[in-house]
């Protein structure tokens, strides 16, 4: 008996998903801007038509409404429709590269169009079980034309087994180098508030039974885009006025509400260049980013 969950003939089923495209229209407005703001703990001028979406925040829009019945058992919209119906029960942001138009904001008040495109799905076996790769492209245009293009990762992986051993922790590649550092308190208030605003109704946020019983984890999960918006975040205090032209991040280790972590920051010599990355309580590795400046 075959003990995989995806099998040759399933995976050549989920690659018929790629290439399947969707797209979408909402309108920027400004009370998620406000609200994100205040999760944060900036003290923002309050947002009116035209002030540009900070960058990430664009993830405050285009959110999924799936009814309550058609709602999986990990919080989820149920598999299938737009992104390809995994077998796999643990899904992850596993990062992501995003590039903006300098000239073209994205402001509030502004009707925005996402066109989504499944790019491909991939499947690796490992020591650590079954994984399975989706990248999703968005490119996001107003009345302007496009504004941003990014890329998506996400990773679905196998259940978790007893016993498991965890993925060796790393260290910053920097470690002790940062200009700029930040201790965050993402307890279970600041998650939950964060998965209200981006409609995220995934169990391992902010359901401890689920995270710590189904799933295998020790504690809530710290959403992967809220720790890349605090990378941002980071910077944007760091370097007030500063534009973001591109940023690329990928996940290294899941955080907890357990224990703070910390964000940090380094420019290049001549800081167009910033080098983000967060570590937990240890001091270990659990983002990694590079951001270039407009």
């Amino acid at each position: 008996m075959n003990d995989t969950l995806i099998d040759a003939a399933q995976l050549a089923h989920l690659q018929t998903w790629q290439g399947k495209s969707e797209t979408l229209s909402d309108t920027l407005t400004a009370t998620p801007v406000a609200a994100l703001s205040a999760t944060l703990d900036r003290d923002d001028p309050a947002p009116a038509a035209g002030t540009a979406v900070p960058p990430l925040w664009h993830w405050l829009y285009f959110l999924p409404h799936a009814r309550q019945s058609e709602i999986g058992p990990d919080g989820h919209p149920k598999r299938g429709g737009f992104l390809p119906p995994v077998p796999l029960p643990r899904r992850m942001w596993a990062g992501g590269r995003l590039r903006w138009d300098a000239a073209n904001p994205l402001c509030v008040g502004q009707t925005v169009q996402r066109q989504s495109t499944i790019q491909s799905v991939k499947h690796k076996a490992g020591r650590s079980g079954e994984l399975l790769f989706v990248l999703v492209e968005h490119r996001f245009s107003n009345e302007n034309g496009l504004a941003l293009t990014e890329e998506h990762d996400i990773v679905y992986r196998s259940a978790a087994q007893p016993g498991e051993a965890a993925p060796a922790p790393q260290k910053p590649p920097m470690d002790g180098q940062a200009a700029w550092s930040r201790t965050i308190t993402a307890d279970a208030v600041v998650l939950f508030r964060y998965s209200a605003l981006t409609f995220n109704g995934h169990r391992i946020h902010y359901d401890r039974q689920y995270v710590t019983e189904v799933e295998g984890y020790p504690g809530l999960i710290v959403h992967g885009p809220l720790i890349a918006t605090l990378l941002l975040d980071l910077l944007r205090r760091s370097l007030p006025g500063a534009r973001v032209a591109s940023f690329d991040f990928r996940a290294v280790r899941p955080a907890f509400d357990l224990h703070p972590f910390s964000v940090h920051g380094k420019p290049s010599s001549d800081g167009k260049t910033i080098e983000l990355w967060a570590q937990d309580h240890e001091g270990f590795l659990t983002m990694q980013g590079t951001a270039t400046l407009a």
